[in-house]
């Protein structure tokens, strides 16, 4: 049992991602993050961007489920 039906290279290297690169993802991500963190959290009352309810009502068991308080 000479013959492999495997073959023997090595596999190939992966480069490393540099950090320039990340960072303007990294800043998006975590825009986004807090842009939705406000939506679910704040998003109701005096800091209101969007006039009555609709986004608490539509987040609201979002919010439960992170544990702020609504109610």
């Amino acid at each position: 049992m000479a013959d492999t039906a495997v073959p023997t290279t090595a596999p190939a290297a992966v480069a490393p991602i540099s950090l320039s690169s990340l960072t303007p993802w990294a800043l998006f991500a975590g825009f986004l993050t807090l842009a939705l963190l406000y939506l679910v959290g704040v998003e109701q009352g005096a800091t209101a961007l969007f006039e009555g309810e609709t986004i608490h009502e539509w987040m609201h068991d979002g919010r439960h489920l992170l544990g702020f308080p609504c109610h």
